[in-house]
């Protein structure tokens, strides 16, 4: 684990409160899908956590930069990414984290809630453009539809590709699409879509309360302890 000097380069819209913000980085950073880094605002006092915060990598290594996804909340952090202007210089602690993606896995299985998708990206743009050869599926809640970061690229990945499945859910109002449901997701929900589903390695990724909650379904599903994946995810 080190700490580099990274320049802003731009962000991007997900949803209309979840922003990407993109950094060029002199020296080639090595991590894995599904790993984070600490983005570090406050060099004077590495332990602010209101100013130094703990956030995944939502690209591929592959990529020409690094990416970090954040839903933005009107934090000093939050404000403090909004304000970043091109070229600007901060530095980030990388890389960290151990639930990352093996390529002897031949069955892969996702399960996250709203921001808790950047790891999962990093890993399917990595899949994706690898060519990997493991069977994924996810599913993924948020709250509305409209709060799903990340949709067009997933669909996009999906499209054609039928070692890649996913389903979406929402929890708070009935979604417009029909390819999205609308409760949450349970036993049954994932049964019913995956029958198989005790048979993968699965990564679970989004509030604690909710690792908590889908660890233990996974568990009724039959899946073995060893291949349930979930990271202590300091400062979610």
């Amino acid at each position: 684990m080190r700490i580099f000097d990274v320049s802003f380069t731009g962000g991007m819209e997900r949803t209309s409160c979840v922003r990407s913000f993109r950094f060029d980085c002199a020296e080639k950073i090595d991590f894995l899908p599904g790993q984070f880094l600490k983005l570090i605002f406050d060099e004077a006092a590495p332990e602010n956590g209101e100013l130094n915060k703990y956030l995944s990598f939502s690209c591929s290594p592959h990529r020409g930069y690094i990416e970090v996804t954040k839903k933005l909340t009107g934090s000093g952090f939050s404000l403090r990414l909004q304000a970043l202007k091109t070229g600007e210089k901060v530095k980030l602690q990388a890389p960290m984290g151990r639930c990352t993606l093996n390529p002897e896995y031949s069955r892969v299985g996702f399960i996250c809630g709203g921001i808790g998708i950047t790891p999962v990206i990093s890993m399917i743009d990595y899949m994706a453009y690898k060519g990997f050869p493991a069977d994924a599926v996810l599913f993924y809640s948020n709250r509305t539809a409209e709060e799903t970061a990340f949709k067009r690229d997933l669909d996009l990945w999906k499209t054609g590709n039928d070692r890649l499945k996913v389903h979406y859910a929402v929890t708070d109002c009935r979604p417009p699409e029909e390819d999205c449901f609308y409760g949450r997701i349970d036993r049954a929900f994932i049964e019913e879509r995956d029958p198989l589903f005790k048979e993968r390695t699965v990564f679970i990724f989004g509030p604690p309360v909710m690792v908590t909650e889908m660890r233990g379904i996974c568990s009724q599903i039959g899946c073995l302890g060893s291949n349930i994946k979930s990271e202590g995810f300091t400062g979610y």
